[in-house]
């Protein structure tokens, strides 16, 4: 059931997190919001709110665990508490590895990686005390299979996967009731493209995706689908393919 349920969601100003924002928040979630860019974030809490939405937001940079610890923050002090993180925030600045862009490996350690991390380590001490609370983290299909070009992609891809599954598991062990969901979308339209510098590697991607992509709607009715399960259930992978898409 979603109604009432508090959810932040971060990397919420564009793409897979705004819209999963305001599915979520017509199907009366009261969501939270952090992302870098704060027009975009006042913006999407607007429209929600004029829709007859309940919604907040903070400027967030998930490398930084004070700032997704204050944004978990917000949503207790807000709404009283916290059922679920998406984990979403993402960038994909593919390249070969040849071409040795080091500063972006590490960007995307930062914040595909760390920055989950720091969702998972900012909800675990209230999901344990009160035993039940769902996290949710965008993957990638690069976290299930390898792509030339995504190495060091996927590389943190794979991580978060591997990363939701002992999480899955741990729970189940501790009895701690808490349910894990990992998005592994394919080519959906998003801003996600705007992070690759590599010249070639972008217009090879801008290409594909303009033949093949699909709405990021089609990733947030999956993740309302996630949280709207009984808390007995937990449906915990899935991936999301353009039905054109090989």
């Amino acid at each position: 059931m979603i109604k009432d349920k508090v959810i932040v969601i971060t990397g919420a100003s564009s793409g897979i997190g705004e819209a999963s924002a305001k599915l979520l928040a017509a199907n009366g979630a009261k969501v939270v919001l952090g992302a870098r860019r704060e027009n975009r974030l006042q913006a999407l809490v607007s429209t929600i709110e004029a829709a007859g939405g309940q919604a907040a937001y903070r400027v967030t940079d998930v490398t930084k665990a004070t700032d997704v610890q204050a944004l978990v923050d917000l949503a207790k002090t807000k709404f009283g508490g916290i059922d679920v993180i998406f984990n979403n925030a993402g960038i994909m600045p593919t390249s070969p590895i040849s071409a040795l862009h080091t500063q972006e490996w590490n960007d995307m350690i930062d914040i595909n990686l760390k920055g989950v991390l720091n969702g998972v380590a900012a909800v675990m001490p209230d999901f344990t005390k009160q035993k039940h609370g769902q996290i949710i983290t965008t993957s990638s299909v690069a976290g299930i299979k390898s792509f030339t070009g995504a190495g060091v992609y996927g590389a943190t891809k794979f991580a978060v996967r591997n990363l939701m599954e002992v999480i899955r598991m741990e729970s189940a062990e501790e009895g701690t009731n808490i349910r894990t969901a990992s998005l592994y979308p394919a080519a959906i339209n998003t801003e996600l493209l705007n992070t690759i510098t590599d010249k070639a590697a972008k217009d090879g991607m801008e290409q594909f995706y303009a033949q093949v992509g699909i709405t990021p709607d089609a990733v947030a009715r999956v993740v309302n689908f996630a949280v709207d399960q009984p808390e007995d259930v937990n449906v915990n992978e899935f991936t999301i393919y353009p039905t054109k898409q090989e």
